[in-house]
């Protein structure tokens, strides 16, 4: 049940900036979206949908890793239509070579985040989605990583300063992750790192954001406006937990990594 009547003016101010991100990218067939269960992606399916185009919720992972049980609970509460691919695990350390040696960095959250969107491209191109939206860029913008705990136990400034860092690291990533996407004839597009939506995301409060070094939830807005427009309690007071840490590929590239 949406009631965006409870919201704040600049709680609505984003929603609106939300949906007109959205409503830019040129979506003329069925869409994907990562799909984990969690805040920023129901947020994003929720929109897409309102916004009347096809979606399809798209989830990987090892078997019984928490995004395959949580996405599924939740996008029954959503009634959007899920698809889900389980990691093989003789393969997987095929594909992890396959993603490093394609990117050439050791950089570990990297190669991390670019298997998991080999796995969600491939799951796309499957059911015949050439379009995958994720919600990349509010864990950046509205203090999601634990780590903002610590800047913001310095200063305000601190935290912007980790922001900038934040945002130039991702915005670098998504452009290795597309790569990757593109063996499948898929693209991944981030409706909330346009250049747009980053200047306004910019201009809210860092208390609306991060309460203090104690803030375990943090992206207080961001989890009011899903609330508002009828994501589940559960997701949207879902704690963060990134695309690599939920589908088990970090614990299982670890392990083999230790081998």
């Amino acid at each position: 049940m949406t009631q965006t009547s409870q919201l704040s003016k600049l709680e609505h101010e984003l929603y609106e900036c939300m949906i007109q991100s959205v409503s830019e990218i040129n979506i003329s067939e069925k869409i994907g979206i990562a799909f984990s269960g969690g805040v920023d992606s129901s947020l994003l399916a929720k929109i897409v949908n309102d916004l009347g185009y096809k979606t399809t919720l798209l989830t990987m992972g090892f078997k019984n890793s928490h995004d395959v049980n949580f996405s599924k609970k939740i996008s029954k509460s959503l009634d959007l239509e899920h698809k889900t691919l389980l990691i093989g695990e003789k393969t997987f350390p095929q594909i992890i070579e396959k993603i490093h040696d394609t990117i050439k960095t050791d950089n570990l959250s990297w190669n991390e985040n670019c298997i998991a969107f080999y796995y969600i491209a491939k799951l796309a191109k499957k059911h015949g989605i050439r379009l995958v939206l994720t919600a990349n860029g509010i864990d950046e913008l509205f203090c999601g990583y634990n780590a903002y705990r610590e800047a913001i136990s310095q200063s305000e400034q601190i935290v912007k300063k980790m922001m900038e860092a934040k945002l130039e690291n991702e915005i670098s990533m998504m452009k290795a992750v597309n790569l990757i996407a593109s063996e499948f004839e898929v693209s991944i597009t981030q409706p909330f790192l346009t250049e747009k939506f980053i200047q306004f995301a910019k201009k809210i409060p860092i208390d609306e954001k991060i309460k203090d070094a104690n803030d375990m939830i943090r992206k207080h807005i961001v989890r009011k406006i899903a609330l508002a427009i009828g994501i589940p309690h559960e997701a949207a007071l879902q704690r963060k937990k990134a695309m690599q840490y939920g589908s088990s590929i970090h614990k299982n590239l670890i392990k083999i990594r230790k081998i």
